[in-house]
């Protein structure tokens, strides 16, 4: 490692200890609280696992047990910002991970900058949001599939499932890649070396979890985010639609049918992996894949946006658009996202009549400035020439 190397390790770091302490003084002294209020949720998971009670006895815990059990020291310390430091530390090696990934890339350490000095990053792990875990797992993944060590891999990606559902969207373009990079070479081996290690973890983890908590583990953590139909404010532009039917004495299929879009967009997107095989090309097709998931999901909180941020610097080290159409791009996810903010802010802090249709509008105008920029990614990685799988061999 490097001069620079450890320079942006040990900034980074700094930066989120300022962050996570001027928190812990928000908290104590400011009206507007800095700690995500789902960090209060898992705190008191968190406790009635460390009394031997089930999680989710607290009201509003829809997650895996395993992460009630990460903030178990939080009651045996009596601190309860421990599990707050837990997830600066899977933040921060999270992107020394990514620095890993770029390491032969030029300029590799502004790239990692992207996240390891990024803002958003830092705030979401020091207002106690539990992302920071999930990207950890989905990045090491990446990492042990550029190493080709497929077993490490698969058994990383199965817990990532059981941690949150959502990583299941990359196992098409995982499996694409894996299938070209192997073809002529065993193909289906190399595929069931990822695939059952997978399959073995995610199903370990979730029986474990079965026999300790029953039925409500399933209802919780899995079959709820399925059905789940949140109609507070956010950024999605299923909310406000939501929010009417929510109102009704009999639930629709609005629900249900939101889900369409979203899967048969997100699933196309695998595609472009077998546009072009080359592991570098896989982060990219799980950032533009990732983005739509997020665009189109019945829910979409700031907290999302880490879901695809942590494929940002891998790429940005294979894109080529143009920087006047990058700034353009930025300019318009900012914008419509501080439009929202504003309506947002007026809604729940001022009290004023900002739901319909000023909040609409603002969802909205998000919605489609993000498909615009969705349109500009598929571009990008369609329009790039690289070589094809059986000259990569050759070269081999």
């Amino acid at each position: 490692m490097g001069f620079e190397d450890a320079w942006l390790i040990v900034s980074s770091l700094l930066l989120r200890i300022g962050f996570f302490t001027f928190g812990i003084y928000q908290d104590t002294h400011m009206q507007v609280k800095y700690t995500d209020i789902d960090y209060y949720v898992f705190h008191d998971a968190a406790g009635y696992v460390f009394n031997h009670n089930s999680p989710f006895l607290r009201d509003t815990y829809r997650y895996t047990p395993l992460l009630s059990w990460l903030l178990v020291p939080n009651h045996y310390l009596g601190w309860i910002y421990y599990g707050k430091l837990l997830f600066v530390v899977f933040d921060l090696i999270t992107g020394i991970i990514i620095m890993k990934q770029l390491a032969k890339k030029s300029k590799a350490n502004w790239l990692a900058s992207v996240w390891l000095l990024n803002p958003m990053v830092i705030t979401i792990s020091t207002r106690g949001n539990a992302e920071s875990v999930l990207g950890f797992m989905v990045m090491l993944t990446l990492y042990w599939l550029q190493k080709g060590q497929l077993i490490p891999a698969g058994l990383i990606y199965g817990i990532s499932i059981h941690f949150k559902l959502y990583p299941v969207i990359y196992g098409l373009p995982i499996s694409i890649y894996i299938f070209n990079h192997y073809k002529g070479h065993k193909w289906f081996h190399k595929l069931a070396l990822f695939g059952a290690p997978t399959l073995i973890s995610l199903l370990s983890c979730s029986i474990w979890m079965y026999q300790i908590y029953g039925q409500e583990f399933l209802e919780n953590a899995y079959l709820y985010h399925l059905y789940r139909t949140d109609h507070r404010h956010n950024f999605s532009i299923w909310n406000l639609l939501l929010y009417f039917d929510s109102a009704r004495p009999e639930k629709s299929v609005l629900s249900k049918i939101a889900f369409i879009p979203q899967l048969v967009i997100t699933a196309s997107i695998s595609i472009l992996q077998w546009w072009n095989p080359q592991f570098e090309n896989l982060p990219c097709v799980l950032f533009v894949q990732t983005f739509a998931f997020v665009t189109f999901n019945k829910v979409c909180t700031s907290q999302y946006f880490i879901w695809y941020l942590i494929f940002l610097p891998l790429y940005i080290s294979r894109s080529n658009i143009p920087p006047l159409k990058c700034v353009t791009m930025l300019a318009i996810w900012g914008a419509t996202q501080g439009l929202w903010l504003l309506q947002g802010y007026r809604l729940e802090f001022l009290g004023q009549e900002a739901f319909f249709p000023d909040l609409l509008a603002a969802s909205g105008a998000f919605f489609l400035g993000n498909v615009w920029i969705l349109g500009q990614l598929i571009e990008d990685i369609k329009s790039t020439e690289h070589p094809k799988i059986d000259k990569i061999k050759k070269e081999a």
